[in-house]
């Protein structure tokens, strides 16, 4: 029997969803496949780079090739699997790296991660394509000068005003009253460098998840999130009693295929590999992109492993699928 290949799962990172990543990382290493591979969870904080699972526990990784020394034998990885959400998983800082370490890795590479992870470039880039809508959106650097009254008048009340780079809706906040925009800006930079402030759409937010490999393509049943605060915000997300989630989405077959193909025509547009969570806004039988997800929550309240689940698959399956792929030459 050929050795096993050595999976690096990359936990932490350096962004408020810092333990949502901890605990996406033992799910995803808990499901990977441990008869065909043997399995490392590696926590990334700043500079300090150390192995975390439990046999290993502290031993640092070496940066110079991404390896560990176990009682004096080097082991270096095969592949590696980010459950990093934020920087420096999600906006192509770490997949940079790999790519100069020749390190194969799951999921998308750095132009897609970097891409995707700045919502309005991300929002900018695809208005090329004409695919899906795309909401009117102000960009906000710090220290910039703003009227909160030349916005309104563009975006209109209610607006919502968000990190441009970030997720998990830490510093997301719906402003109804002009003057209370000035602290949600604030409220946001505290979390980016960049905010974007964006138009209200009104309508059903749906979500659609998807991954490919080299021979084909996988789109998961859709989810309808119906949020009992406000918006689907981070209460609303990681604890089950404020959202319904249904899945598949209370929508009709018609425009359930329009999702799928709009979701596999961005996920193409914008490069993407791996899985990604694709989110809109339904309204009057039109979708409205929010954002696309290249590192989706894979907790217990995360939808990708319920997405997966409803689809008659299991998560140790997908990640199967991706390792293998991503292994071929």
């Amino acid at each position: 029997m050929p050795d096993k290949k050595n999976i690096a799962v990359l936990a932490g990172g350096n962004s408020s969803e810092f333990f949502i990543s901890l605990k996406s990382s033992e799910n995803i290493a808990k499901e990977i496949d441990k008869e065909k591979y043997n399995v490392y969870i590696v926590q990334i904080k700043g500079k300090e780079w150390t192995l975390i699972n439990d046999l290993n526990c502290g031993l640092i990784i070496h940066k110079n090739d991404f390896s560990f020394t176990d009682r004096g034998q080097k082991e270096t990885f095969d592949i590696v699997v980010s459950a990093i959400h934020g920087t420096p998983g999600e906006d192509g800082l770490l997949q940079a790296y790999f790519d100069m370490l020749s390190i194969p890795y799951i999921g998308s590479g750095v132009l897609a991660s970097a891409l995707t992870f700045n919502k309005f470039y991300c929002n900018t880039f695809l208005k090329n394509f004409n695919i899906v809508n795309i909401a009117d959106s102000v960009l906000l650097r710090k220290n910039q000068t703003y009227n909160s009254q030349n916005i309104i008048v563009k975006l209109g009340l209610p607006c919502f005003v968000k990190p441009n780079a970030g997720g998990s809706s830490f510093g997301v906040t719906k402003v109804k009253k002009e003057e209370d925009l000035e602290t949600a800006v604030e409220n946001a930079f505290k979390e980016s460098d960049e905010v974007i402030i964006e138009k209200f759409i009104e309508g059903d937010e749906i979500q659609c998840g998807i991954f490919k490999t080299k021979e084909k393509e996988y789109i998961l049943p859709l989810v309808e999130i119906v949020p009992k605060n406000e918006f689907f915000d981070y209460q609303a997300k990681y604890d089950g009693g404020f959202s319904d989630e249904i899945i598949p989405a209370r929508i009709s077959d018609e425009l359930t295929k329009k999702c799928r193909n709009i979701t596999s025509e961005i996920y193409d547009a914008l490069h993407c590999k791996g899985i990604v969570r694709m989110d809109f806004i339904l309204k009057n039988n039109e979708f409205w992109f929010l954002e696309a997800n290249t590192i989706p929550g894979m907790t217990d309240e995360s939808l990708v492993p319920q997405m997966i689940q409803k689809a008659g698959m299991t998560v140790k399956e997908v990640f199967t699928l991706l390792i293998e792929d991503a292994l071929k030459k």
